[in-house]
Parts: structure tokens; sequence; C-alpha cells
């Protein structure tokens, strides 16, 4: 435990300088003129607490051969930094991100660039980038189904950074006068190789994306597409628009082509199938006269599983579970567990889902703080619901307190996670 002690005390350091030394500020000609360089980042602290569901299937296949008692904890730590150099037409861009951790199954590490590239801008309309970026495509705040060359989002916190892929792409963009205000096309070289993007699909392969934008009567209309060997053909397109000042639609369609789907019966019995998935996301963003935000969610997730699909995954974990408590042989479960790497474990794994998130900014006047509310709701009746308090009154400081109570009954997604509940605290001091 003595680096978790030292990363609590990191933090205290840090919040007491940050208070002994604050002083007026005074207006400097130089604060104003831009720099060629910038340096910035935060240091995050993040303890959970989880209340386990020991009736549930992810608890069983996780937890059979251990007794962790009704709650687990773990602490989290992160530094994340971030830089850039631009001289002339040249630019240098990295986000690099140090975590440590600590759980039940003990310390992890990890150190990883999630963004560093080099970016050549010979002209105001022109630029080209070389290294590993993320793109951020599509339009959704929960999901985007259209983010073909993206990592897909967690939308229990969308906003987290992710990491991006080594690619070399460009960007061309020209504005007009008329009903089309703005044009651009991205083209993107992306290949898959051997510690290259080597996680995103087949490797030994070079592919081809691409993004077309276009400001069309005040829509933002984007149309993608990716095309290679290491996943399927795929196209999609997403718009944007405000309909009031205060309301804003939007929504995304993606065609995946010979869409792979492998499905486990309750015996654990193995079967695929190859079919074109059509998915897509559509949305709504209202603000009110009193700053409240509300954003609504549907995404349609074709190539995931249905309810009845789910439940014989879940079935055969608890056939496994039994197996093991009657003969101690782990056979089922090491499959069942192997399975659950693959698409039974991904974020979102069924067809069908809504989401909904209400923050309010500085009730009751407040000041700098804001409480949420947010709800993700699987169709097959099982639900998450996360109320959260934000307070940035702090110079420098962010603290969040968020909690998780998972909702549903024997066979349905959320019914069966291996806890019941979470809360989580999250301490950043940025610099």
């Amino acid at each position: 435990m003595n680096r978790l002690r030292i990363l609590i005390a990191a933090l205290l350091i840090l919040f007491v300088s940050s208070a002994s030394f604050a002083e007026e500020y005074k207006f400097e000609v130089s604060e104003i003129e831009k720099k060629p360089y910038h340096v910035g980042g935060y240091l995050e602290f993040r303890p959970n607490l989880f209340v386990l569901d020991k009736n549930a299937a992810l608890y069983k296949l996780n937890f059979f051969n251990r007794n962790e008692g009704d709650t687990i904890e773990d602490y989290n730590g992160r530094l994340w930094l971030e830089g850039s150099y631009e001289k002339g037409i040249v630019g240098l861009f990295l986000k690099a991100n140090l975590a440590l951790g600590y759980s039940y199954q003990g310390w992890n590490d990890q150190t990883r660039i999630y963004e560093g590239y080099m970016s050549l801008k010979p002209s105001s309309s022109l630029t080209f980038d070389f290294g590993k970026r993320v793109f951020q495509w599509g339009k959704g705040y929960a999901w985007n189904p259209v983010a073909f060359v993206d990592r897909p989002k967690d939308p229990d916190d969308p906003e987290l950074p992710r990491e991006g892929y080594v690619v070399a792409t460009a960007d061309y963009i020209k504005s007009f006068n008329g009903p089309l205000k703005t044009f651009s096309v991205t083209p993107v070289i992306f290949p898959v190789y051997h510690h290259v993007n080597d996680a995103f699909g087949e490797i030994n392969h070079l592919n081809f994306a691409g993004r077309v934008y276009f400001l069309l009567y005040d829509t933002d209309i984007d149309f993608l597409f990716l095309a290679g060997e290491s996943k399927t053909t795929r196209f999609g397109f997403d718009f944007s628009r405000n309909i009031t000042t205060n309301l804003e639609i939007h929504g995304e369609f993606a065609f995946i082509n010979n869409q792979k789907k492998q499905v486990a019966d309750s015996t654990g019995k193995v079967s695929e199938s190859q079919f074109d998935a059509k998915s897509y996301l559509l949305g709504i963003r209202y603000l009110t006269s009193w700053d409240m935000t509300c954003i609504l969610e549907y995404y349609h997730n074709a190539p995931g599983y249905s309810h009845s699909e789910m439940k014989d995954f879940f079935s055969f974990i608890d056939k496994g579970f039994d197996q093991f408590l009657s003969t101690g042989n782990t056979k089922l479960l090491r499959k069942a567990g192997s399975l659950n790497k693959g698409n039974y474990g991904v974020i979102s794994p069924m067809k069908d889902y809504l989401y909904l998130r209400i923050s309010q900014k500085e009730p009751f006047n407040i000041l700098y703080f804001t409480p949420a509310l947010t709800g993700i709701v699987n169709l097959d009746r099982s639900f998450s619901i996360s109320p959260e308090l934000l307070y940035e009154g702090i110079k420098n400081w962010e603290f969040r307190l968020k909690g998780f109570a998972i909702v549903g009954s024997k066979g349905t997604e959320f019914g069966e996670k291996q806890n019941d509940y979470r809360v989580e605290l999250r301490v950043r001091y940025y610099f």
C-alpha cells in the first residue's frame, strides 16, 4: 500500500500548495501573446466502492474461486499529460496517460500514448497528420455507430479520453457563400500490422477510411466509410441541426457489410452467422432557460445480442458455476470467460438502449456546482441510474461524487452484472 499512500500524499501536497501560494491576478501583456508551445494536464485520484451481487452470473464468473465479502474497493491514480509545439507549418501534439491502480487483484500500472502525431499545415485550408490520433466521428453523446476508426465510448462516462490509432490523414476545408457554407474532406490511411493497431482487426492489411463534411442550410452532415481487409466494409452518415437556439437534434446511421456474430446457447455450443447490419442513433439536446441541459438518445446496435441470446449466455455461466461447485471442474467457466472477453463483454453488447442525462448548472445560485442524473436503459427491461455532484469552486481543482444503482431481473444485462451498486469519488488537479 506504500504506492497508494504516496499517491494520496501527492494530492494533499498539491492541494495545500495551490491554496497557500494563491495570489492576486496581475495582467501581463505576455499572457495574451500566443506561445509556440503548450503543456498541461491533470493529476487524478479515483477510489471506487462496489456492493456485490452474489447471485448475478458475472459475479459467479469473476469470483467463483474467491470470497471477497459483500463489497470490494479499488483505488486509481492517473497523470494525464498533454502538450503541443507549433512553429510555421509544423505542429507536434502529444497526449499521454500514466495510470496506477490497486484492487483485490493487486497493483497494476500502465503508461500509454493516447495521441502523438505530427501535423503539417501548408495552407489555411489543408492539413496533413501523421501518427496516433483520435477522430471523434459521429454526433451522438453516449454512442457513435459511425465512429469506424475510433474506440467505443463508455456511456457511463462518455467524456473520458480515448486512445487513438496510428494513421496518416489529411483534411481539406473550403468555405462558400450560399446554402453550402463549408465543405471538407478527410481521407485516412489505416495500417493494421504487428504492433501497429493490431487490436483493431485482422492484421497485415492496409485499410482506408474517410469523411466528407457539409455545413448545408445550417445542418452539419457527414458521410463516412471504412474499407479494407481488417474489418468488413462499412459506411454511414450523421447529422446535427439546431431547431431553435435551445434545441438540437442529431442522428447517425451505419451499414456494416457481412457482419460476423458468434452466439453461444445455454450449453455453451457456439454458432456463427453473417449478415448485413444496420445500426442507428437518434437524439436531442435541450437547454432550458434556467440552465438545465437534457440529452436523450435512442441507440439500435444491430450486431448486438437479443434478450434470449444474452439470457442463454448467462444460463451457460450458471451451469458452469454449478459444475464447479459439485465437481471442482472449471472447464465451462473458462469457456464462458473466453466468450466474455469477446463480444459478450463489450460495452453495450445488446441491441436497443435509451440514454437520458439531466444536468443543472449552479442550482439555488450555488456557484461552480453542477448536479446531474444519468439513466441508461436496456430495452430488455434492465437499467442503471447514476446521480452525480460536481464542484469546481477551487481554482484548478475538480471534485465529482457519482453513484451507480443497477436494476434488473434474472437474465437481463444489468441484472446479471457483478455489482448492485457503485460509488465513485473523482478528484482532479489541473495544471
